[in-house]
This record gives structure tokens, C-alpha cells and sequence, in this order.
């Protein structure tokens, strides 16, 4: 396993974070299980949840399931950074969503009952807020860490425009603020190439990549069409919105000899401003597939072939469209 500075801060994960929205889904207790060992093994200690992930059988079911995990023991808490995400309904209540200092406290304090831990690692607000003030958020934000149970915070699907809000009101206080950003990011979405990478660069926060493979469309789509497997109607209809650059893509994938969503994955870890690319694995074999993303090189001429398939928006704002 290969490991990374978290942005600015001292904490070092490793270079692949697993991603558990599967887990009590789609995925089994079990099983679960199993893949969070496997990941122990491995030497992934990056673990990302949310507390609405296991909807629609249960909002907090895989937060539950890490929880009882967890509570196997035999030091599983104290080898893994545990990230979880709060902001969106948690239920029908006009406060049970938000960034208010009442539902941040309610929901942290749900997430450790959940989580079965003392403390959350990285806790991450899950969308922009755009109706708390940041003295309200950080104020809070600033009593968890005060108590022990949060360390850091980070942010999801924040604009550049939002991180440098949010980390100038942080600074105002002496706080620490942001210490990473989560954000769709993968060849086919790269829109924050414009403005939330170079923020992210300028304020040091860590990059987290979700979504690194569009849902399956990077992961060799086409070849498992093919092959006889069903995509969902989501992902079949961008399949036939995208197929020219599919055919070009898992053809240079061949080139390589690799599967498609290793050089996905391998094409995000390039990328100085990326730590870790969240994975979602169904299975154990998903798991240790993912892997060998890190053993991938990518040479110049097949990155500048990669953004002929793919291109990004142009690089950084404003050069990207304007002199």
C-alpha cells in the first residue's frame, strides 16, 4: 500500500480510501465484514461513510454495520481514519437536516452511538450550506473538537468559491477549518479542474475523489455489455450517450493490458492534488482488484491520448476560458 499526507495536516492515509455505501445495500453483513478486514490487511486505513448511507433499507444502516465491526475489536478502531458526513435529512423534522449548530450536534452525537466509537476522525459536511452562517458552523464544529469527538473536518461537493468562504471565516477564528475536499472527480467529470482543484492547492486541503469510475461507465462497460452483463437503465443510457469515447477508451486500456477501471483509478492518482480515490467495492475480489491501480504508470503520451478521450475543461480558471 502506498500512503499520502491528508492535504496540509500530518494525518497519512493510504492512497486508496474505502468507500462503504455498498455495505448493508447492495453488499451483506458478512460480506462487509469480510471486505473491511480484507481492506485492514491490505493496508487501506482510510475508511469513508456518511449517516445516511444504507437508505433506502435504512437510513444509518452502514454506519451500524462499521459499528459492529468495530466492536469485534482486536484494534480495528485504532488502525483505521474513520470519516463519516453529515448535512442532508436525517428525518422528517424541518430541523433534522442542515448545517445548524443544533443538527450538527445531534448528528454527530447519532453518528458515534451508530459508529459504536468515542470519536470521529474526519467529519465531513456532505453538501454547501447555504443557510447557516460559517460563524455558526465553525463555532460548533469547534466545540466537537473541543470535546474529543471530532479531529478534523472536511467538506463534499463544495465549490472553490465555498472553500475559500469557508476558510477564511475559519481563519478569522485562529481555526484550523477544511482539511479536505470529497468531489465527483473521474475522466469523464472534470469539472473542478477549473476552480476547486486550484482552491484546494491554495488552502492545502486533500482531494478525495468519489464516483472515480462514473458509476461503472470507466470500469469497462462496453467489454461487459458484450460479455452479457445487464447495466442499470442509468448507466446503459450513458453508455449510448458515450460509446465512440467508451470504444476508444477500453481500447487503449487492451493497449495497456489493463482493465479499464485500474487505469481509471491510475489516471486520479497521477494527479499530485489527489490523495485518495474513494473505492466502493461489492465483493473482496472488487477489493483486491483495485489494487493494482497503484503499480500502473502512466506515461506522458498515454495521458495526453487519455484527455484526447476525455477532455477536461480546459484547465484552471480563468485561462481555461479567457486569455
Amino acid at each position: 500500500m502506498q500512503y499520502k499526507q491528508l492535504g496540509r495536516i500530518g494525518l497519512t492515509v493510504s492512497r486508496l480510501c474505502l468507500g462503504t455505501m455498498n455495505l448493508g445495500d447492495v453488499t451483506d453483513e458478512p460480506t462487509s465484514y469480510a471486505i473491511m478486514d480484507r481492506a485492514l490487511e491490505l493496508g487501506i486505513n482510510f475508511f469513508d461513510t456518511a449517516n445516511r448511507y444504507g437508505n433506502p433499507k435504512g437510513l444509518g444502516i452502514t454506519e451500524q454495520i462499521i459499528g459492529r465491526w468495530l466492536a469485534q475489536g482486536g484494534g480495528r478502531r485504532d488502525q483505521i481514519v474513520l470519516a463519516t458526513k453529515l448535512r442532508n435529512p436525517m428525518g422528517p423534522g424541518v430541523n433534522d437536516q442542515g448545517m445548524s449548530a443544533y443538527h450538527i450536534r445531534q448528528q454527530c452525537e447519532a453518528s458515534l452511538r451508530r459508529l459504536q466509537t468515542d470519536h470521529i476522525d474526519l467529519y465531513q459536511m456532505h453538501h454547501i450550506e447555504r443557510t447557516a452562517p460559517w460563524e455558526e458552523v465553525w463555532q460548533a464544529m469547534e466545540v466537537l473538537v473541543q470535546q474529543g469527538k471530532i479531529l478534523y473536518v472536511g467538506s463534499s461537493n463544495f465549490g472553490g468559491w465555498h472553500i475559500a468562504q469557508a476558510q477564511e471565516a475559519a481563519k478569522a477564528r485562529h481555526f484550523l477549518g477544511l482539511v479536505s475536499e470529497q468531489s465527483i472527480y473521474n475522466l469523464k467529470t472534470r469539472m473542478i479542474e477549473l476552480e476547486v482543484i486550484p482552491a484546494c492547492r491554495a488552502y492545502g486541503l486533500g482531494l478525495i475523489p468519489w464516483s472515480p469510475l462514473g458509476g461503472g461507465l470507466l470500469a469497462g462497460a462496453l467489454r461487459k455489455a458484450a460479455e452479457g452483463r445487464r447495466a442499470s437503465p442509468g448507466l446503459q443510457a450513458q453508455i449510448e450517450a458515450h460509446r465512440s469515447q467508451l470504444e476508444a477508451y477500453e481500447a487503449l486500456c487492451a493497449e495497456l493490458g489493463e482493465d479499464p477501471a485500474n487505469v481509471g483509478l491510475a489516471w486520479l492518482l497521477h494527479n499530485p492534488a489527489v490523495t485518495a480515490p474513494i473505492i466502493g467495492p461489492r465483493t473482496v475480489e472488487q477489493l483486491e482488484n483495485s489494487l493494482r491501480a497503484l503499480e500502473i504508470t502512466l506515461s506522458d503520451e498515454v495521458l495526453k491520448r487519455l484527455d484526447a478521450i476525455w477532455p477536461g475543461p480546459g484547465g484552471e480558471a480563468p485561462e481555461a476560458y479567457a486569455w
